[in-house]
């Protein structure tokens, strides 16, 4: 009866009913009934003390009654958290189902892993993917009984309860228990209760929790299962969660490559992370791996001839710590964040804990082709720009002369003034003195980083002096980035030059002047004449200018200007040309007639139906470049030129799946028709003519290797200043477009013969492209763009 009694109490909690612990009880009571009558009938009937030996025994059997009673009802109101004393245990199907934080990866459309976004850098592996050395050294280690105990192991219990009592401190918890406290976080605060504040009583609730979930762990999982989760979720230092990134981050192996030995320094680790941690404790993590050893060799995985040899060797690592600032797309994956993060909000996920997969457009060659570019161009352009400022300061307004206090007008806007200004409470002296105090910094160079003494002052002298780039490459027909730069070096400058950044286009805005032209009944072979030109027009406001005679703003009353531009030679040829040979030599004069004819404000219509999404002043320099843009939009704008008139907005993610491989999500290009399809082919012969009209801009491509059976399109352009150089070129298959400029908008080349788009921008395309035809296993072939599907009503061949 008491018995049966027992049994529908465990059966009410739902726990150990049918486990290994629960039988073993039963048959120890059972056992201990069989020795107590045993006893009785060899030792107590015959010496005739039954009556006392029977008060005894009903105390002994109601005591231990009571204290099953206890211990079910005890561990019915942890399972219950009764009266919230105990603080909240797994849910059945959080058990079914558990969950851990598992970085989310991002893979490059070549398969290539780019990149990672954790809060616990952690990429689970399969049972077969783990090497059988860790799994025989894990276990000789930490649960030498792993495969006889049911998650709770009594008899390694009762020792750790006997070492304790004597002074040696023991631990006895299970591979299972270990991986109950890790899944489920069964010691933190909102895992504790009421209970969880006392002292030694809260260690004893923890404890039974981890019992319980060990219980019913072993009772959903075979043991196989379990090691893998334990192994997927320990923690093994350096931000190195799971087997799998560990292995890669000491040994940089995948973890079923792992030799003996080095399964044993990280089995090691798992007692001390810090302690025992092979890179900043060599000493400690030595013995320790050989205390793993032996443990190996004591329980028959390995010989002792092989315990001999395999201890005597030195601890060897190929340590590397994955950071967000290295590899492959490192501004890309820092733009991809933010754009992950809304959408991870909008679909309730979240990027640094789901183990999310992230597909994307990106081509891990051309990537890597692209920022090669960058950087050989760069470097080249860097030393140029010393050479030409020769030690003195670039920074010069528009007289060339060094803007007084630049640099320290320039420190009032950063993070370290505003810090200090709230330290000192706005003390300009102290604040001054304390960012012209020299300290130790590592800097970056050309040549590598450089360690030095700088003080913030220094810093920012020395820094405001970089060129920069961005540089972004897509496919114009449907819309895929191909690869992004958005900067020299991430780890350093993290303003990204493609999305974030906007600057003047200089030139690079004329093609929508002329295309608004074409929308207007030109065409490409009609002829005007490069003179001067002067435009009068009443200034509204900034960024708004009319027509002196616009019916609409008759009554409106607004400054009266005249704009006269210049050619960037600052001569006028006298010359008759084609709208086609006067946007292939960027000149000024025709293109300011043309906008002035057609109406300015038909220039931002056109460029906004393209895709350019950044305010456009609507004013007669607009055809010029004159508002800020993006490369980003740019390139996007020009791909409609080359996809028959059809805008694809530029995308980069092609789809989202869970950490089982699962589609989430499949992303579709958003397309638009924006222009005729007659109108994208003129356009694109109109670019071509940078290459093949007389004196075009774009023909200083012609010094790289790339003109045996190919064709171009392409534009320059240049801000007034040369503070921005731009190029934006085509092929066939795809546009890219390049930037190059310094952060501070004074800081420049102070010629044309160096600071022109020509000369900085477009050399990365050229030396881009020279990689991606040398590289066969890609699909960007040379070529000549397609002809036209549609019938051309307008005159094109110009002679």
């Amino acid at each position: 009866m008491i018995f049966k009694r027992l049994h529908n109490w465990f059966a009410f909690i739902g726990i150990i009913q049918k486990s290994k612990l629960y039988q073993q009880l039963v048959s120890f009571w059972y056992s201990l009934k069989r020795i107590l009558k045993r006893v009785f009938s060899i030792f107590i009937k015959p010496i005739g003390i039954e009556p006392f030996w029977r008060k005894w025994t009903r105390r002994f059997l109601k005591a231990s009654i009571y204290g099953f009673l206890f211990i079910i009802i005890y561990f019915g109101a942890l399972q219950i958290n009764f009266l919230w004393l105990f603080g909240k245990m797994p849910s059945v199907y959080s058990l079914e189902h558990p969950t851990t934080s598992v970085a989310s990866e991002v893979y490059s459309s070549d398969g290539v892993l780019l990149g990672k976004y954790f809060r616990e850098n952690r990429s689970p592996v399969a049972y077969k993917e783990i090497s059988e050395h860790i799994i025989n050294a894990l276990i000789a280690t930490e649960d030498v009984r792993f495969y006889e105990h049911n998650g709770i192991d009594l008899k390694a219990a009762f020792s750790a309860f006997w070492y304790n009592a004597t002074g040696h401190n023991r631990g006895a918890s299970t591979i299972t228990q270990q991986l109950a406290k890790n899944l489920f976080k069964t010691r933190e605060n909102n895992s504790k209760g009421l209970l969880g504040t006392i002292p030694f009583v809260k260690t004893i609730v923890a404890k039974s929790k981890e019992w319980l979930v060990a219980i019913r762990l072993e009772k959903h999982y075979s043991k196989n299962k379990i090691l893998t989760m334990y192994l997927n979720t320990v923690d093994f230092g350096s931000n190195s969660f799971g087997i799998k990134v560990a292995s890669k981050t000491y040994f940089s192996k995948q973890p079923n490559k792992l030799t003996i030995e080095q399964a044993a320094v990280l089995v090691g680790m798992l007692k001390a992370t810090t302690y025992y941690h092979p890179k900043k404790n060599p000493k400690n993590a030595l013995k320790r791996r050989n205390v793993v050893l032996s443990q190996m060799q004591k329980y028959g995985h390995i010989t002792s001839i092989q315990f001999d040899s395999l201890a005597a060797l030195p601890l060897e690592l190929n340590y590397h710590l994955e950071k967000h600032d290295e590899g492959l797309g490192t501004y890309f994956r820092g733009y991809l964040s933010s754009y992950l993060e809304q959408w991870c909000e909008a679909n309730d996920k979240d990027l640094y804990a789901d183990g999310l997969i992230i597909r994307t457009s990106i081509d891990s060659r051309i990537q890597q082709y692209a920022e090669q570019a960058v950087s050989e161009r760069m470097q080249k352009l860097q030393r140029s720009f010393y050479i030409h400022w020769n030690g003195k300061n670039p920074w010069v307004d528009d007289k060339d002369n060094e803007i007084p206090n630049f640099i320290e007008t320039i420190a009032t806007r950063t993070s370290t003034y505003k810090a200090l200004k709230l330290r000192f409470k706005n003390d300009e002296k102290r604040i001054m003195e304390e960012m012209n105090k020299p300290k130790k910094m590592s800097v970056f160079s050309w040549e590598g980083d450089v360690d030095t003494t700088f003080s913030s002052m220094d810093s920012l002298r020395y820094y405001k002096q970089f060129m920069h780039a961005g540089f972004i490459v897509m496919n114009h027909q449907n819309g895929q980035i191909l690869a992004w730069v958005g900067g020299i070096d991430f780890k350093h400058f993290k303003f990204d030059h493609v999305h974030q950044s906007k600057r003047q286009p200089g030139s690079t805005f004329k093609p929508f002047a002329y295309c608004a032209a074409i929308e207007n009944g030109y065409d490409p072979c009609v002829k005007i004449v490069d003179e001067p030109i002067s435009i009068r027009y009443k200034e509204i406001n900034k960024s708004l200018c009319v027509k002196t005679d616009d019916p609409k703003y008759k009554d409106v009353d607004g400054e009266l200007k005249t704009w006269s531009p210049h050619n960037s030679d600052w001569v006028f040829s006298g010359d008759t040309m084609s709208l086609r040979w006067a946007m292939a030599k960027s000149v000024n004069s025709i293109t300011s007639r043309i906008t002035d004819a057609i109406g300015w404000e038909k220039v931002v219509e056109i460029a906004h139906r393209l895709g350019i999404e950044s305010h456009l002043d609507t004013v007669p320099s607009i055809c010029l470049g004159s508002s800020d843009v993006s490369l980003y939009e740019m390139a996007g704008a020009y791909s409609t030129f080359f996809n028959k008139g059809i805008h694809t907005e530029p995308w980069f993610v092609t789809r989202i799946e869970d950490r089982n491989g699962t589609i989430i999500h499949d992303f579709k290009p958003n397309q638009k028709r924006a222009l005729t399809e007659e109108t994208a082919f003129l356009m694109q012969h109109m670019l071509k003519g940078g290459l093949e009209e007389p004196g075009g801009t774009s023909q200083a491509l012609f010094q790289f290797n790339l003109f045996r059976g190919n064709e171009f399109a392409g534009k320059t352009g240049t801000s007034s200043n040369h503070s921005d150089g731009w190029f934006i070129g085509a092929t066939k298959d795809i546009v890219a477009a390049s930037w190059v400029g310094a952060e501070e908008r004074s800081v420049h080349f102070r010629t044309s013969a160096m600071g022109e788009g020509s000369k900085t921008a477009l050399p990365i395309f050229g030396m881009f492209m020279e990689k991606v035809y040398a590289d066969k296993s890609l699909n960007l072939k040379m070529g000549y763009f397609p002809k036209a599907t549609v019938k051309i009503n307008k005159s094109y061949y110009c002679p």
